[in-house]
């Protein structure tokens, strides 16, 4: 131990900081496999035949199954929801109540992205009035959506959200209704439908685990450092002390 005192403040510093920062990294490598896996059963199920509602509320796991609909729109209860980024472009992204008719359950569903350049004046969007024939799939968010503040109840329509949540909407309209946002496919009645899966990569995962685990390394070379500069210098002191008492 005479080789190697850091000192106790930056023994107590890096006790507290190194667990911290590699359990961020390994945090950082799991949520990467979890997008991994997201966008394995992602990209199998967007292939696989459009099933009915029915077939769809008898299937355990419902994320990203795709679904034909027929039906129509409510266009008196619209949401719009707000901070969609499009080709560098800012909008929002237009859902509205949908009954299918096989089934007689309301979904909510997004028909895609539409530009808002201006704040001054709302989004224009048009909603068709006759049924439609049309396919969607299932979104589950892979995670909670950060909110600084709840969406208001009782606001006039179209009303402009931060976060989606279908539950709250049918118990405000008295609906029964499909507890996950259905993303519509390109084709009649829709807008931009080019969505992303997951707002961030495996990739940019890897790349924030890498920074965290090469943080640690940094604290602990410089904790060695500092414990064994310390001694150097402590030793160079005492040889100095022992030298003038001879």
């Amino acid at each position: 131990m005479r080789r190697f005192r850091p000192g106790i403040l930056p023994t107590l510093v890096v006790l507290a900081l190194l667990p911290v920062l590699v359990g961020l990294g390994f945090w950082q490598l799991s949520r990467g496999e979890q997008k991994r896996e997201l966008l394995a059963s992602y990209a199998e199920r967007r292939v696989a035949e459009p099933m009915s509602l029915y077939e769809l509320q008898g299937t355990e796991d419902q994320a990203f199954r795709r679904v034909r609909l027929h039906g129509h729109f409510d266009a008196a209860h619209s949401l719009l929801l707000d901070n969609r980024m499009h080709d560098g472009k800012v909008g929002v992204e237009l859902l509205q109540p949908f009954l299918d008719q096989a089934s007689g359950r309301w979904l909510l569903l997004n028909r895609g992205w539409l530009p808002w350049p201006d704040r001054r004046t709302p989004p224009v969007f048009s909603t068709p009035d006759s049924s439609l024939s049309l396919e969607a799939w299932v979104y589950v968010s892979p995670g909670a959506t950060f909110q600084l503040h709840a969406d208001p109840t009782g606001a006039s329509w179209p009303r402009l959200i931060t976060a989606v949540d279908p539950a709250v909407l049918w118990s405000e309209l008295g609906r029964g209704g499909f507890n996950y946002e259905l993303r519509a496919e390109g084709g009649p009645g829709t807008y931009v439908t080019e969505w992303p899966v997951v707002a961030m990569g495996p990739e940019k995962h890897l790349a924030y685990a890498v920074q965290w685990f090469a943080m640690a390394l940094a604290l602990l070379a410089l904790y060695l450092y500092l414990g064994w500069h310390n001694a150097r210098e402590n030793n160079h002191g005492n040889g100095h002390e022992s030298t003038q008492h001879i």
